[in-house]
């Protein structure tokens, strides 16, 4: 019975992940990209920190590790969210979905040129077939974009910060935790974000058109997106490992794809489901092959690694 509560807590986390990139849409009718990520963040903080706090999980910094948190945050949230919340604007919650999923492939790519870390054959294989999924997705059915090509190009950028983000991060996991990563991140993010806000986006906003959907949706991405999921993702690293939780992460562009038709009536002719098929065939062969490799590694086992939504 325990298993079954855990294994249903992941899932609902990837739901609420997949039901997000629908969620942002909502949000964006009143908020441009920047107080959107701006406000994302300052709710989820406080979520994260009382986390690490209630759980034991904070940690004081090492001399010398300030500069490498200051550089990580820089690629994930602020290039990461900059990068996937314009280009978010661009595109449909189904196409930015799909190409955020590729983000498990790219790693090893990045880390074979950067750590000197093995590349496998799955590696490549899975990279190939993904890749050649998310070409099926973003084009139509007549052959043309299905999205605007720098929509689509900032998702790839959100996929680059993320990437780079990981790396750094692997040389921390020796001595942090991931909630305590995590939080710090998202702080730094934060006071990367914040003059940016102030000075171009707040005096932009008008107030009195804001839409009671819009404060519910960012409301939803700062406490679900950013907060309780990955608190509900966590419980399932800690008790499945961090491999086999991850595998749950292929349940995200399902379930933003399945909720863009379901709610903003998004089209999903036959081309797109194919393509959806072989770019979740290309992570489950990626990520399932080298699942033993993972949870043998010791920095693995510490890691909590969360969806990029």
């Amino acid at each position: 019975m325990k298993k079954f509560w855990i294994i249903f807590s992941v899932s609902l986390a990837m739901v609420f992940w997949g039901i997000t990139f629908v969620i942002f849409k909502y949000a964006n009718e009143s908020f441009d990209p920047i107080a959107i990520i701006f406000t994302r963040l300052l709710i989820s903080i406080p979520f994260l920190f009382s986390f690490a706090l209630l759980t034991g999980r904070m940690m004081k910094f090492r001399k010398g590790d300030y500069k490498w948190f200051l550089v990580m945050a820089l690629f994930e949230p602020f290039i990461y969210f900059f990068g996937e919340s314009f280009g978010l604007s661009m595109v449909s919650s189904t196409v930015a979905a799909i190409i955020v999923s590729t983000i498990p492939l790219f790693v090893p790519v990045a880390a074979y040129f950067m750590l000197k870390e093995k590349l496998s054959v799955t590696n490549i294989i899975g990279l190939i077939i993904s890749f050649a999924g998310v070409i099926l997705v973003v084009m139509g059915s007549e052959g043309r974009l299905a999205g605007n090509i720098k929509g689509i190009m900032l998702m790839f950028l959100a996929v680059f910060g993320a990437v780079g983000y990981t790396i750094i991060a692997k040389r921390l996991l020796d001595h942090y935790n991931g909630i305590f990563i995590t939080a710090w991140q998202s702080t730094l993010g934060f006071i990367y974000i914040t003059p940016i806000f102030l000075l171009y986006e707040f005096p932009k906003i008008d107030f009195g058109a804001v839409l009671p959907s819009s404060i519910w949706a960012l409301v939803y991405l700062g406490v679900f997106g950013s907060g309780i999921c990955f608190i509900l993702f966590a419980v399932g690293i800690r008790e499945l490992g961090a491999s086999k939780a991850n595998v749950f992460a292929n349940l995200v562009p399902v379930v933003a794809a399945i909720t863009s038709f379901l709610v903003l009536k998004e089209q999903m002719p036959a081309l797109k489901i194919f393509g959806i098929i072989v770019v979740l065939g290309g992570l489950l062969l990626s990520q399932i092959t080298n699942m033993r490799k993972r949870m043998n590694s010791i920095k693995w086992r510490k890691w909590i690694s969360m969806p990029r939504v």
